[in-house]
């Protein structure tokens, strides 16, 4: 890896580690890059997912104060997310890598509507909160959070976008406190997802290292700053990526 390929690395790292902590898909940043290096899509995949990991830990360091009193629906939720992530990434390993490339595509293409209809889930979560929301984890809640973890095992990119649609949909509490929540379950699932990798597919280590670095400087960025950023900035850049991933898969 060329100086300027690395600066690349960790550029899209840090832009990662931002935007997963404002929305969640910054997957759809730093794969792309790591296609573009040659990378195989599962090594690049695996490598992404690893290197991701203290960028979601620093986000939830920054949205710690949202997290006060939301204790049981964390552990509920998180049971949720660890096995559904672990279920994702046994798929990964053990799936084809040929199945892997035929079906991201199509998955990163799904990922991008999310982004694209992320503020209009938002403002109809608004316009119905306090209406017919729990306050509680249900069981429909449940079983959709472990779905999106198997999601995210998996791949990843925008799990974070759906996490939030669902519990805007499905809850009753203030969206900081559910953004909250929703980084907190993002770092689990990546989290044994990467502990999974480590001991049984090829890793890049510097493509790791990299992410890693980029995205833990995104991820507190993001929690401190991260609000003033223009959204519309933010969602026409990762669909701009995604695109390019989605052709650069398509012509192999």
């Amino acid at each position: 890896m060329t100086p300027w390929e690395g600066l690349a690395v960790f550029a899209a790292g840090a832009g990662a580690g931002t935007i997963n902590v404002i929305v969640g898909s910054g997957t759809l940043l730093t794969f792309p890059v790591l296609l573009a290096l040659g990378l195989p899509p599962v090594t690049a995949n695996v490598s992404n997912t690893l290197g991701l990991v203290p960028g979601s830990f620093s986000g939830v360091l920054g949205y710690r104060r949202e997290l006060v009193g939301q204790r049981s629906r964390l552990l509920r939720l998180g049971t949720a997310s660890l096995l559904g992530g672990l279920l994702g990434a046994v798929l990964l390993t053990r799936l084809p890598g040929s199945a892997f490339a035929a079906i991201v595509p199509a998955l990163i293409l799904i990922a991008l509507v999310l982004v694209v209809l992320q503020p209009r889930v938002a403002r109809a979560v608004a316009a119905r909160k306090g209406a017919d929301h729990q306050p509680t984890v249900g069981p429909l809640l449940l079983g959709s959070v472990f779905l999106t973890g198997v999601y995210g095992g998996y791949f990843g990119a925008a799990q974070g976008v759906l996490l939030l649609a669902l519990m805007g949909m499905l809850l009753r509490d203030d969206l900081q406190r559910m953004n909250a929540v929703k980084n907190v379950l993002a770092l689990l699932v990546n989290g044994v997802a990467a502990v999974f990798f480590l001991f049984t597919t090829s890793i890049n280590w510097s493509a790791v290292l990299l992410i890693a670095v980029g995205s833990a400087f995104g991820g507190v960025l993001g929690a401190r700053v991260g609000r003033r950023l223009p959204p519309i900035a933010l969602r026409t850049l990762i669909v701009l990526v995604g695109l390019v991933a989605v052709i650069k898969l398509l012509l192999g």
